[in-house]
Order: C-alpha cells, then structure tokens, then sequence
C-alpha cells in the first residue's frame, strides 16, 4: 500500500544519511551530537505539522464563520463574534510566529491561497501586533511632548491602516461595508492625529516665543507638517492614478499652520489696544506705538531666528511680513472709520503715512534688503487719507473759530482788571492773547507738518484765514471797550494801560503773521496770501490807529475845562490854562510812553496836531475881542509864548524820533502876527501872505480872526476877503491842511465840542 512505500522510502533514506554522516572513524565520537540535532528537527517537524493542521481547521472554520457573519443582518451580533475570532486568532498567530518568525509572507499567502482576502490576514495580524497598545504609546509620546516619536508612531499606524484600505479598494473598490469597517477599527487612530495637530498649533502661535526658549521643538513641529505635505503629495498622486485617497487626506497641514500664524498676527495687532479714549487721551498715540515696536521686534526676530528653522521654499519671513502689512492694514482701517478727533486723525495718518516706512519700522537697517518700503502697499487708500484730511480740516476750522474766541473772551476778563497788564522785556505793556493766539497756530502747524507739506500749507492758509475774521471781532470789541469806559470814565480802573496793551498787541500781530508765514509758506506761495495778508496789516492798523485815537480823546476830555479858559478874558488876565494842559499832556504821555514805537511816533504826532487845532478852535470861537492895540499886542505875545510851551513839550515828547512837528505851532504864532499887527493898511498884506501858507483857511475863519482883532469893520473884512478870492497861494509842500477841521460857529453863544 502507499503508506507501506512511504515507510520503506522514509527507512531507505534514514539508512543513507545514517551511512553519510559515519563515513570516517572519528565520525562515531559525535553519534550522540547527531543523535541530539535529530531529535530537535523531529520535535521542530512534528510541531510545524501539528500547527499547520490547526491552522488549516481554524482557517476553513473562520473562512466559514466570515463568510456566515458577512451574510447576517445584525451589526451588534457581527461585532461580538469578531472580538471572539480575534481573540482565538491572535492566541493561534501568537503561537505560529514564535515557531516560524519570518512567516508573514507565508501566512499572507496562504490566505490569499484559501480565499480569506487581505482583509482577513491584516486583521488577524494587527491582532497581534495591537492597535489600541500602540496608540495608547503614542498618546503618552504626546502628552510628554516627544512630538517627533509620536509621529513616527502614527505614521506607522496610518501606513498600516492606508495600506490594507488601498488592497481593499483594489480587490473590490465597490466594497464600502469592509472600508468602514477598517476605519471603525482604526478609529482612535484618526484622535491621535487631531491630538498631535493640536499640540503642534500650540507651538506655531507661539512660534516667535518658542524660536527664542525652544528653537528644537519648532524645528520638530515644522519636520513634522513637511513630512505630512510630503505624505499629502503622495496620496494626491496616487489619487490621480488609481481613484483611492484614504479618509483624513489631504491634511493641508501646512496651509492650517500658516492660517494660524495669520490668525496669531492680527490677534497680536488687535489686543495691543490698552486704553480707550475715556481712560486716557493718549490712547491712539500709546495704541500705534505699541503696534509699531511689537511689529519690528517680531519681524526681526523672524528673520534673524525663525527662518533657520523652516525650510527656504516655506519662505517663512516673507509670509510673515505679508501677514503683518494685512493684518496693520485691516486695523487702520478700523481706526480710520471711527470718530477721531482732530489730533487723532493726525496722529494715525502721520503713522500711516510716515512712521510706518521710516527707519523706526519698516525702513529699519536690520529688516534690509528683505523689506523694501518701496514695494510696500499703502496701509490705508488714498481715498480713505483724503476722507480723513477732509474731516480733520472740518474739525479744526470749528476748534481754531472756539480757540479764538475763548482767548478773546480770556483776554477781555483781563481788561477789567485793578492791575496793570504785564510788560514785555522792553518795558511795553501787552497781554496774552497773540502769544496764546500763535502758539496754537504753530501746534497744529507743527502737527500738520508731521503729514505732509500740502496739509501744512492748508492749515497756515486756514490760520491766517481765521485770523482775518478774529481781528474784526477784536476791532468791534475795543470799540465796545472804549464805549463803556465812555459811560463810566472811573471805570476800568486801568483802562489807559490795557487800550496801551491792545495796541501794542497790534505790533505783535503784525510781526508774528510775518514771522508764521517765512517759517511755514514756501516762497511761491506768497501771492496767495498777500491779499489777506494786506487785510490783515489793515485791520490792525484800524485797531491801532482807533486805540491811538481813544486815548488821546481820554487826554482831551481831561484837557476841555482847560481849552474852554483859552481866548477868554480870564486867559488874558493871566489864566495858566496851557501850562496844566502841558502838564497834563505829559503826564499821560508817560504812560504812553509804554506803546511801542511805530504807534507811539504816530500818537505824538496827532496829541501835537490836536492841540494846536483846539487852540485854533479857541481862536475862531470868538470868545474874546481886542479893544485896543494894548490887548492885541499882549494877546499876541501871550499866543507866541504860548505857542513856544507848545513847541517845547511836543519836542520833548518827540525826542528820538527824527520828526519835525515844529511847523504845527507856526500856526498859531502866524495867527499871532495878524492879531499884533498895529498898522490897519498892511492888514491886508499879512492876511494874504497867511492864506498863501495855509490854502485851506476858509473866509469864515478870516471874518473870526478879524472879529477877534476887534478894529476891523464889516466893509473892512467883507473887502478884505474879496480882494483874497482873486490871488494865489503858495503852501509849502508839506503843510497837511488844518482848518478844514475847525468849524466857526454862527451862533454867538460858542461852546466846544469836542
């Protein structure tokens, strides 16, 4: 029979290898070794063959029971016997690799060979190998934060689950019940990936912190998401040939890290804001410059440090830098659409405009030749700069029209007060107002000049524009100044000395609006100015000119009783009426002595003009007239003498000043000469050669210089003045008409009014 043959075959060999191994005598001093090495190989064959018996029973009973579980309708009744094959299998797996530990193939095959499918043979040998152990590794591997071993370990097991899932997909692509039941399986797989994602979002929004502390763990962090875009590009290829990408895939793990770094950038941008306008009125100044040093530090920090730790092609700084300018972009935008204030909106515009590309940020030596502020976008549109400006001349307008009118109404509480006005360093009087007036211009001159020229040059043309219509208001209210005191001369107390101060103020101003102007206007726009500017120097010169004027109606008032007491009896008996007026003349040209000098010369000029008017006035009043040659005579001399008082203090008060006024009391002492005049027939002659010198004298003042003579009869003055008619006069040049002031009244009851 065969098992017959079989024996004799197995004895016929046993003898020949027997034979083969005692071929030489020394051969039977190892009979006990060969006896030992044969006894291993039956055991080792016997249990080869007892396991491959058990294999082949419990792959058909598997086969059948798969097979069986495949066809019942109940999930939970499907999962339990799983968990029970699993086990058997894993103890019989278990079993067979400590015989046979290079078996894998072997196994694979022979479940090819019997039908089982790939599926069956990676279940049953991950089994064996363990998931869940694995995974609970790799979650410990996290945890410590061994990043680049909790990987490996998941790359392994994804490697694993990918692979068994793409046999699958190729034996039956159609198959998405055992697809599903791989990725169930595998489930836990797909939290470890989450977990380890997480961790490494953790480093990457603190990357700029970590590359200082912990350059090792970013460079992992950066290894491991190359490696995943790595995998990702693999699996898209494979993707295009075959149709299969395993679950979870692509990652995009690369372009999450750099999502989150910009998300990282602009909550860093964001929370930079610590106050808020009520908490402090600096908020936007502190806001910008936190903004500004945060930003240079971390770019600088990118690319002296954080490059080195990404691969070039990532070009990592310049991301960043892209990120940054977006996320300062976005915030001044904000910024922008808020209800800034005027210096506000400066601020932000000049470190929009200016800082942002100076070497304080961008232009730093240190980000070069990497960051080029050229190339640089703008951070905000030119559209949204013009709404700002707009907005910020809007506002000034209203701020500078208040400004103006708060100092204005300062400076008024400052002209009622009991004590005298402040002095400069040259002893003249002045107040606060043009220094309050120009400091604010050259604050937001200053502030403008930070944005641009243009915006400097708008703001100076809107100064001196509010300025323009500030000096009318200041005109009206020195007129009202003057109008009060007028009701109440006791009152201000110090009336005099603050109408000095606003004249002096005049000066200020005048000089000042030059002063603002070669400092801030270029040359070629002087023509657009001059007109308000000639407006302006007009305006102050009213100011002044009324103020000069109002002052000397001060001195004049005091001076009526005085001028009342001139070509009346009682002067003629000796009244000393122009010695108090000298006296007190001087006495308030001591105070104005306080005026600076362009309004001071003016002022002395017209008190001289003034008074030899009033005494002229005096004259055509007819108050007095001559009975005889004795009164002409010691009225005349009287007048001379009076005259040369004149003459003297106008001089004293004039000193300096390189002005001839001396001709003013010529007049008077020309007058004087036709009232001695002793000789009725020349009178006509020194009437004549009066008139040729003052062409202005109307034959109303001769009839009254003729009545005061008092020997002229009425045919005498009416041919007097007919025969006048008919000549020529000859005036000196400089003679500025002073007659046509002096009215002669035809009542005889004469009174000054003045």
């Amino acid at each position: 029979s065969t098992m017959e043959e079989t024996d004799r075959e197995a004895v016929a060999t046993a003898v020949q290898r027997v034979a083969g191994m005692l071929q030489r005598p020394d051969q039977l001093d190892k009979v006990e070794q060969y006896r030992r090495r044969e006894a291993r190989k039956k055991a080792s064959v016997e249990a080869r063959l007892k396991v491959q018996s058990l294999i082949n029973l419990s792959v058909h009973g598997y086969q059948v029971m798969w097979r069986t579980l495949n066809l019942t309708g109940n999930e939970e009744l499907r999962k339990n016997h799983l968990h029970i094959m699993f086990r058997e299998v894993a103890e019989l797996l278990q079993m067979f690799f400590s015989l046979f530990p290079t078996a894998f193939i072997v196994l694979y095959l022979f479940f090819l060979y019997f039908d089982c499918g790939v599926l069956l043979f990676f279940f049953f040998f991950f089994a064996v190998v363990s998931v869940p152990e694995i995974v609970r590794e790799t979650e410990g591997l996290i945890e410590r934060g061994e990043l680049l071993q909790a990987h490996r370990k998941l790359v392994d097991l994804e490697c694993s689950r990918d692979n068994l899932m793409y046999e699958q997909y190729r034996m039956d692509s159609r198959n998405t019940h055992d697809m599903n039941l791989i990725h169930t399986y595998f489930g836990d797989m797909q939290k470890l990936s989450e977990e380890l994602a997480k961790q490494l979002w953790m480093v990457v929004q603190r990357s700029l912190v970590t590359v200082r502390r912990d350059p090792t763990l970013l460079v992992s962090v950066v290894r491991i998401i190359d490696r995943e875009e790595k995998t990702d590009r693999r699996m898209l290829d494979r993707k295009k040939q075959t149709g299969f990408i395993p679950p979870g895939r692509p990652k995009k793990w690369k372009e999450k890290m750099f999502n989150i770094l910009e998300r990282t950038v602009s909550t860093r941008i964001e929370g930079t804001q610590a106050d808020t306008r009520e908490s402090d009125k600096m908020w936007l100044v502190r806001h910008l410059e936190i903004i500004r040093k945060y930003v240079l530090d971390d770019l600088l920090v990118a690319k002296t440090l954080l490059e080195q730790c990404f691969p070039p092609h990532y070009d990592i700084f310049n991301k960043l830098l892209n990120m940054y300018h977006q996320a300062l972009s976005t915030r001044m935008q904000e910024l922008a659409a808020e209800d800034l204030e005027a210096n506000e909106i400066v601020s932000l515009l000049s470190w929009v405009l200016n800082t942002y590309k100076s070497t304080e940020m961008m232009g730093n030596s240190e980000l070069s030749p990497e960051v080029d502020v050229n190339s640089l976008d703008p951070l905000i549109s030119q559209n949204v700069v013009d709404q700002l400006l707009s907005k910020y001349m809007s506002t000034l307008t209203s701020n500078i029209i208040g400004w103006l009118r708060k100092a204005l109404e300062t400076d008024k509480k400052d002209w009622i007060k009991e004590t005298e006005p402040e002095a400069d360093q040259d002893g003249y009087y002045q107040t606060t107002l043009p220094a309050i007036v120009f400091q604010m211009f050259e604050q937001n001159l200053q502030v403008a000049a930070q944005i641009n020229e243009d915006l400097k040059t708008k703001v100076l043309l809107l100064c001196l524009q509010q300025m323009n219509s500030f000096l009318t208001r200041y005109k009206d209210e020195a007129q009202l100044y003057k109008e009060e005191h007028l009701k109440n001369r006791q009152y201000p107390h110090c009336y005099v000395q603050y109408m000095i101060a606003v004249i002096n103020n005049c000066q200020t101003f005048k000089e000042s609006i030059i002063s603002l102007k070669r400092k801030y206007l270029k040359t070629e726009m002087e023509d657009t100015l001059s007109s308000s500017h000639t407006s302006m120097d007009a305006t102050l010169d009213i100011i002044a000119k009324e103020g000069c004027s109002s002052l000397l109606d001060e001195v004049f008032i005091d001076l009526e009783p005085h001028l009342n007491e001139l070509m009346t009896r009682k002067w003629l008996m000796g009244s000393n009426a122009v010695g108090t007026i000298c006296v007190t003349v001087e006495d308030y040209f001591n105070d104005f002595a306080k005026i600076k000098k362009p309004y001071k010369k003016t002022m002395t000029i017209e008190a001289h003009r003034r008074v030899v008017v009033e005494y002229i006035r005096a004259i055509m009043l007819k108050r007095i007239s001559f009975k005889n040659a004795e009164e002409r005579k010691e009225g005349a001399e009287r007048m001379i003498k009076e005259a040369e008082q004149f003459r003297f203090l106008f001089k004293k008060l004039a000193a300096g000043s390189g002005e001839d006024t001396e001709g003013l009391c010529d007049i008077i002492e020309a007058i004087a000469e036709v009232i001695k005049l002793t000789d009725p027939s020349l009178l006509y002659l020194e009437v004549s050669t009066l008139v040729s010198k003052y062409p202005d004298i109307r034959d109303d003042h001769i009839a009254a210089l003729l009545t005061v003579r008092g020997d002229a009869s009425r045919d005498m003055k009416q041919t007097i003045i007919e025969t006048l008619d008919q000549g020529t006069s000859q005036p000196n040049p400089n003679y500025v008409p002073i007659f046509k002031e002096i009215t002669v009244p035809t009542l005889t009851v004469p009174k000054l009014l003045k």
